[in-house]
Parts: structure tokens; sequence; C-alpha cells
């Protein structure tokens, strides 16, 4: 394995177990795309229905008489929304299909008196029937967008497919209709309304019956959405983040990641014995997990079956991002799951950190040049600083913030001055202003959650567009020189990705794939700061310790990969409130928690 992971024998018990249990699943989500791919053009192309492929397209479900065009690609359309729930062996699914084919074994019997028609049907249905225990997947997390977000994606569908079926009729189109006379004879027709286009014959109420069942599709597909109840993601109860914060006090030491599960915006499962823990966020399909367990590592074994069982039960797809080696190789011990090096994590040791030296040099002048402009640092636990300033401190850093969404997963707590995170660090750069903002004189925040008793990680950097470059390395500077008195002995910085690749393949001597795939990173890092991460952290001259991703299969690493993305924040599926709004919401919760502490003080 690489990324310095041992092969492990999970290889060869994967050969003995033989096929997975999703084949049949996945055969049956295979089966149903192909039949709603062939309703489809069935009921789209004339041609196709006296082609070669007649017959077999006329015995599939969905393809039923002289009604065969709106029939058939409603039938497609609605196969193809089950196929995919049929893979991942959701309940719903199943459920829907055994609903939809015993409709199209009626239909073969009532408009075509197709027996072969019939069979198929059958055939289909028995094998749903015969394993309907694979078909046991619970719902995923869902939430009132998935309706917006159906109606956008039918929507455009729908256009597009009518078009084509608009086109599809050459030889009884009256006339020449342009472009724009074919769109809105779709958009007409997608709500049940004649169009300006015109046809010979019955074309007409092929066509017209056929964009009215794609419009049909649309709204009751859209309105099931909307008013089906919700299953909103888990998040951490008071309960399990008190649990959590037992286990960290006693093991929070041994991984930097470790705060970074009280994210109240994770689940978490615990082991039998309550000893260790895994929290994840289900993303697109993906149980993402972030870090190594917490707590005693002979209890991790426990707590990865429990969070295995869960991706199981859900049919997600199970997936670790950022574990350490330790983490790694437990994880694949005990899972048959795969380990694959993604990149290192910075640590600098207090005790050798020093300014001084030529490998310093660039930090040491920035620093200098940027105390002589008059900025000063403080460094502070937040339990040390007043509500006052923390509130300050917390708007800043959502001005500052600079993208829509809030970016971070695995090495993000998503809040500052939470009164349970007393021990967390924050470092801050001042500079008095003739003309100050509406913060006054801060310029620069850094965050840092613990690690153990001796240690912090970087969980955020904000700072003032208008400071002066360099507010990052100077409060790292500063946090670094002021953690003797505080008691920290180790800093973990940034996760710097492939680092080892931009590290070897910049050197003399790399081969010509090592040198491609950095090429490649570096073309990458105009938009993710993969190079530009790594340069940052080489800075302070850190150790370098590797992190992996924990995968089932090769073919999980692009979903892995893009819901890892939503999940840091570089993608957004949804859609965000606008920015006026998210701040009057801001400054509404952060009205209603001072009236809060001022009733609680006054009590």
């Amino acid at each position: 394995m690489s990324g310095g992971v041992p092969a492990r024998s999970h290889r060869m018990r994967r050969l003995l177990r033989g096929p997975r249990p999703e084949a049949v699943p996945a055969l049956v989500g295979r089966a149903c795309a192909l039949v709603g791919l062939l309703d489809i053009a069935a009921g789209v192309f004339p041609r196709f229905r006296h082609s070669r492929m007649h017959t077999l397209a006329e015995v599939l479900p969905g393809a039923f008489g002289p009604f065969a065009a709106a029939l058939s690609l409603s039938a497609g359309v609605l196969l193809l929304l089950l196929a995919h729930g049929l893979k991942r062996r959701k309940r719903r699914a199943w459920r829907a299909a055994v609903a939809l084919l015993p409709v199209g074994i009626v239909a073969q019997f009532t408009y075509r008196h197709s027996p072969v028609g019939m069979l198929i049907s059958l055939v289909l249905l028995a094998l749903l029937l015969i394993h309907r225990d694979e078909f046991s997947a619970l719902p995923d997390p869902r939430s009132r967008w998935r309706a917006l977000a159906n109606f956008v994606l039918m929507s455009a569908g729908s256009l597009a497919l009518g078009l084509v079926i608009v086109s599809a009729h050459p030889k009884t189109l009256v006339g020449n209709p342009s472009m724009a006379d074919r769109i809105t004879h779709v958009l007409y027709g997608l709500f049940g309304f004649e169009g300006p286009v015109d046809y010979q014959g019955n074309t007409s109420w092929t066509v017209a019956f056929s964009l009215g069942a794609l419009g049909l599709l649309t709204a009751i597909t859209t309105i099931y959405l909307a008013f089906r109840p919700e299953h909103p993601a888990a998040r951490l109860t008071e309960e399990d983040e008190s649990r959590l914060r037992a286990l960290l006090e006693k093991h929070g030491a041994r991984d930097s990641l470790g705060h970074f599960a009280l994210r109240r915006d994770k689940a978490v499962v615990f082991s039998p014995s309550g000893k260790a823990a895994v929290t994840y966020r289900v993303v697109s399909g993906v149980m993402l997990a972030s870090g190594d367990p917490i707590g005693d590592v002979e209890a991790w074994p426990g707590a990865i079956e429990r969070f295995m069982d869960e991706a199981k039960a859900h049919s997600w797809t199970p997936a670790v991002m950022g574990c350490s080696e330790t983490g790694g190789e437990v994880w694949t011990r005990e899972t048959g799951l795969d380990a694959l090096e993604l990149g290192d994590e910075a640590v600098v040791d207090v005790a050798d950190f020093s300014l001084a030296g030529r490998a310093m040099r660039n930090v040491r002048q920035m620093v200098k040049r940027i105390e002589r402009a008059g900025y000063e640092t403080r460094v502070r636990r937040v339990r040390d600083l007043g509500e006052l300033e923390l509130e300050r401190i917390r708007q800043a850093a959502e001005d500052w913030r600079g993208t829509d969404t809030e970016r971070g997963f695995s090495m993000a707590l998503g809040r500052i001055g939470d009164p349970a995170d007393g021990d967390c660090l924050i470092a801050t750069a001042h500079k008095a202003d003739d003309h100050p903002g509406p913060y006054g004189d801060l310029k620069a925040i850094l965050h840092f959650v613990p690690w153990g008793t001796d240690g912090v990680s970087l969980d955020l950097m904000r700072r003032d567009r208008s400071a002066d470059p360099g507010m990052n390395e100077l409060l790292i500077v500063a946090a670094l020189q002021a953690a003797p008195k505080l008691g920290i002995t180790r800093v973990s910085l940034n996760f710097a990705m492939f680092r080892s690749a931009l590290a070897r393949g910049e050197k003399i001597g790399a081969g010509p794939v090592l040198r491609a795939w950095r090429g490649l990173l570096v073309f990458l890092s105009r938009w993710f700061q993969i190079e530009s991460l790594y340069k940052f952290n080489a800075k302070f001259q850190p150790r370098w310790e590797p992190r992996f991703v924990v995968y089932r299969a090769s073919g999980d690493l692009p979903r892995i990969g893009f819901a890892a993305m939503q999940a840091e924040g570089f993608v957004n599926l949804a859609l965000p409130l606008p920015r006026f709004l998210r701040r009057r919401t801001h400054t509404a919760r952060a009205c209603a928690h001072a009236v809060t502490e001022r009733e609680a003080r006054a009590a």
C-alpha cells in the first residue's frame, strides 16, 4: 500500500469472501437504468420503434401500445430516477420499483396482449422480491433544498429532452420553425398547451402527450420532495459533546485533529464500551470521517465497527479524511479498506523554533517590517477575553472571510469564542489608525484549538484586507513566541495536500512522471491553494506528519473527493442566503446572546 501503510491480509480475506453483497443491487440498478434509456429512446425517436431494436423495445416495461410514446417516456424517466437508489440498496426505491412494475404488467396485457412483455416485467419483479433483503438501506439526510434542486434539474432535463422530441419528427413537420419557436413549443407543451409548431397526422398528439408527461413528472416529483417529511442531518447533542470532551481530556494529546471532532454539524458513533468514538458528516451519500477516532486506541475497533454498521445501514460510502499513519493502519486492519497518502501536516516544535538563521531570513525580515509599521500582537486564551471583545472578533472573522460559505471540515471548528471552548487560543494583530474601521484597531485574527494540554492546532486565519501583507506570518510567530508562557510545546499549522509530490517534483533528478504530476498540482493551485499552503507552511521549518485518506475501492475516490470538497466548502451545491441577510441573522443571534448574558447577570 502506498503512503507508508503496510499491506494487510484483508486483500486475501476480500478474495476469499467472494463477490460483494452490493452486486445484486448494482446489477438491478444498471438494468433499470438501461431499461429507462431504452424506454426513453422508444418514446422519443420514431425510427427507433421501427428499427431492429423494435422487438426488444416493445417488450420492455413502459412501451404500451398506441400511447407508447408518452408512457414509455414517463416510465423511462422514472426508472432512471430509481436506478441510483436501487444501486444504493434504498428501501424506498425498491418499494417504488415494485409498485411500478405491476402497472407495466397490466399495461402489457391491456394494450398489447404481449406475453413476452409481461414475462420480462414479471422476471424483474421476481428478482426484486427474491432479493428484497438486499434493499434495506435507510433514507439519507434530506431537506427542502432537494425539492428546489429537483425542480431545476428536471426542468432543464425536460427542456433539453423536449427539444429532442419536437425535432425528432422532421418528415411530418410543417414548415421550418426556428429554434425560438421550438423552445416556445416545448415550454407550452410542458404546461399542457399547444405551441406554435405543427405536424401532419397524429404526430402533434404524440408530441403533446410526451411534453405533457414530462411536465407532469417534473411537477409531481417536485411536489413530493417538497411535502415529504424532512430527515435533517444529524448533529452533536449536548450529551454527545459532553462525552467527546471527556474522551479528549484523557486522550486528546494523541491526535492534533481531535478537537475538531467537536464541530456541531457532525454526528458521532461510540464504541460499545463508550471509550472511543468516530465523528462524521454525510455528504452526497459519503459517510465522511476526519482524523483518527477519539479515545482509547484499544477501543477504536469497536467505534470503527459501529461506523461501518451505520454506513451499511444507510448504504453510505465510508471514507476517512486526514487520519494519521496509526489511524490508517487500524482502519485498514479492522475494515478491509485501503489507505492512500493524501498530504502532510506541518507541526512546529516550540522548543526548536527560532527566527535566527538563514532559513528564517524571509520570515524574520517580514515580521520586523510589520512591527516597525506600528502593529502589535496579543496572544490569549478565549476564557481571558471579555464578551464584547469576543463578539467584535466573531463579527470581524465573519466579514473578513472572503467567501460566501465557511470553509473547512477536517481542520476547522466552525465557531469562535464559545464558552465551552475556553482553552482555545486567539492571536490578534492591532494597529492604531486615524480612521478606525468598525472593529477598531483589530487587523488580523488567528484561532487555535487545543491539542491535548500542551499543544494547539491552527483553526482559521482572517485579516482585514486593508492591513499590510504578512499578518499571518506575524501572528504565527507571535503565537510560537508566546507558547512557552502558556504551557504549549507544539503547534500544528495548515495541512498541505500532496506535499511530498510537490517537494520531490522540484528537486534535481525528478523523473518526467513526477514533474508532470507536480505541474498538474501547480496548475490546480490556482483554485485550491495546494502549492501556496505548502510554501507557507514550509517557511516555519516544521516537521511533516503524513495524513491519509481511507476508502473502500478506487472507483469511490472521485466521489469521495467531490464530497470532501463539498464538506471543506470548495463546492457549494445549495443556494446560500445573500450576504446581507446572513449578516442580519448573525447580528440578531449576537444581540439575542447579549440579552441572554445580561439577563443571566441580572438574575
